[in-house]
């Protein structure tokens, strides 16, 4: 099983950054998936998830109207846009995939936003 970020980098406020998380080793489309970050000092935050069908989505107020998660399931990937990025968006994030017991994680991607 594998869990692979990637887009990550630097970038100065107000920009936008696309994140992918490419999946391996399991049955992708059956998997929810989820976006955290985790930034210096903090706790590991949940900032979105799309459920296995890419029906639906959900945010947290932190990042609603910023981030949007997209999934396609013919390729197992997972992106995470974000737009008007901020200074406090500074973190690496982690891509999870989740079914029922199980639950799978990356191993993460750095986000630096500075001016």
């Amino acid at each position: 099983v594998q869990l692979v970020e990637s887009g990550g980098g630097l970038v100065q406020p107000g920009g936008s950054l696309r994140l992918s998380c490419a999946a391996s080793g399991f049955t992708f489309s059956t998997y929810d998936m989820y976006w955290y970050r985790q930034g210096p000092g903090k706790e590991r935050e949940l900032i979105g998830g799309i459920v296995s069908s890419g029906a639906s989505t959900g945010y947290p107020n932190s990042v609603k109207g910023r981030f949007s998660i997209y999934r396609d399931n013919a390729k197992n990937t997972v992106d995470l846009q974000m737009h008007s990025l901020k200074p406090e968006d500074t973190a690496v994030y982690y891509c999870n995939a989740v079914l029922g017991p199980r639950a799978y994680w990356g191993q993460g991607t750095q986000v630096t936003v500075f001016s």
